[in-house]
């Protein structure tokens, strides 16, 4: 292989030696000297075997010094050279192809103008030629390395952030509780390998469930972090004892005492209560939730500021019953703002005509269904995290047959469509 290279490379030199003898050649025509082709190439391949490895010994020998030194360096060997090269190529001449009937002796002394300024032009082509690729190989080795090392910091990048998103899934719930009479599920997408979007539904007591929902300002990692501030304050907070008025000053004060600057959350919190077959609530600036009845499409009224602005915020409860065969849909807004091809986002009264179109669907069919209407209307493109949480209210038949610690899983948006 080596030698191959090796061959490939002195063909590469002879044919731009020949190249050069064409020039002089042409060269000789254009002033009205008559000279024969062969003389000119038999100087031309002299001149370039002889100069060219002497001068690139001496540029690798002298290649630590300054420009102006190793040019003096370097033209000073070159006329050394020069009257060496031209003896030699002249003897090569005579012997094969001599230009005119006359002595080697006549040749050296009346011929040797033209031949020493072609050997001169030889050994600077040599040099700029050798000093410009080295630098290009340099530049190009120093590329290579910093694409190398950008490689594995992109590779090294997307195994954190993946890391990242494997415990972000694993702070939300994997199995969501269930109560009698209802049906919860849920899914998930981040816009980015993690995202902002907060759900959690939370076992209060046998037939009470806390049921939250959030998104906090912004994407990726810095949105993740405070995320997971959000669900480990709202795990603390949320009790079978506190209202979810309560629950929301508590964690808006909290957060409202270590949030970055210009950071908020939007958050809802409910507790749904099988007994009474309510849904007691608090909205903090999060997009008002989508009730759907037999007869009816209604939307939960909004309620106060998002958390982590401002601190001293009163925040107040609002119940709603849910009947048999209710539906209440919780979403981000990276369900309803997802857009089509033309720039059309979803929109809510798109949702909720999919919700009213499959009302007497399971909360997990329906779910999958609103899902995959999304996912289709923005061909699977989310600018922003997604999450949908579903609701569903069983009629009295459903609800004889259902077990109430039956888990219900939760799903990806970019599953819904499987």
């Amino acid at each position: 292989m080596l030698r191959h290279s090796l061959l490939a490379r002195f063909l590469r030199q002879q044919a731009l030696y020949l190249a050069i003898a064409v020039v002089g050649y042409a060269v000789f025509l254009a002033i009205g000297l008559p000279m024969k082709p062969a003389p000119v190439i038999l100087y031309s391949l002299c001149f370039g075997n002889l100069v060219t490895p002497s001068m690139n010994r001496v540029r690798s020998r002298f290649s630590g010094q300054s420009p102006a030194h190793r040019w003096l360096i370097f033209l000073a060997a070159l006329a050394i050279l020069t009257p060496f090269v031209y003896a030699i190529s002249s003897v090569v001449v005579v012997w094969i192809a001599p230009p005119y009937p006359q002595s080697l002796e006549h040749l050296i002394r009346t011929g040797w103008k033209f031949p020493c300024l072609m050997i001169f032009v030889y050994g600077v082509i040599s040099l700029l030629y050798f000093d410009t690729k080295e630098r290009l190989e340099r530049r190009n080795a120093e590329l290579q390395l910093f694409v190398e090392r950008s490689t594995a910091q992109l590779e090294m990048q997307d195994q954190e952030l993946q890391r990242a998103r494997e415990i972000q899934e694993s702070l939300l719930p994997t199995d969501i509780p269930q109560i009698p009479g209802f049906e919860v599920a849920a899914a998930w997408q981040p816009a980015q390998a993690v995202g902002g979007d907060y759900f959690d539904v939370l076992r209060l007591s046998k037939n009470r469930l806390g049921i939250c929902i959030a998104d906090v300002s912004g994407k990726g990692v810095s949105a993740a972090l405070l995320m997971a501030n959000v669900q480990a304050t709202v795990r603390a907070f949320a009790r079978d004892t506190e209202s979810p008025a309560r629950v929301c000053s508590r964690v808006n004060s909290v957060l409202c005492g270590n949030i970055a600057s210009g950071k908020f959350v939007s958050f809802f919190y409910g507790v749904l209560d099988a007994d009474q077959r309510t849904l007691e609530y608090c909205n903090a600036g999060h997009p008002c939730p989508v009730v759907v009845s037999r007869n009816n499409v209604q939307q939960l009224p909004a309620g106060g500021a998002v958390l982590g602005v401002f601190p001293a915020w009163t925040y107040e409860n609002a119940t709603i019953e849910l009947a048999p065969g209710d539906r209440v849909l919780l979403f981000t807004d990276g369900i309803t703002e997802a857009c089509g091809p033309n720039g059309e986002e979803f929109g809510e009264e798109k949702l909720a005509d999919g919700a009213r179109t499959f009302h007497t669907s399971s909360a997990p069919d329906l779910n999958g269904k609103l899902l995959t209407q999304v996912t289709d209307f923005c061909e699977s493109h989310f600018q922003d995290d997604a999450t949908l949480l579903v609701i569903a209210a069983s009629s009295t038949a459903t609800l004889a047959a259902q077990s109430p610690d039956r888990p219900a899983t939760v799903e990806s948006v970019s599953s819904a469509r499987s």
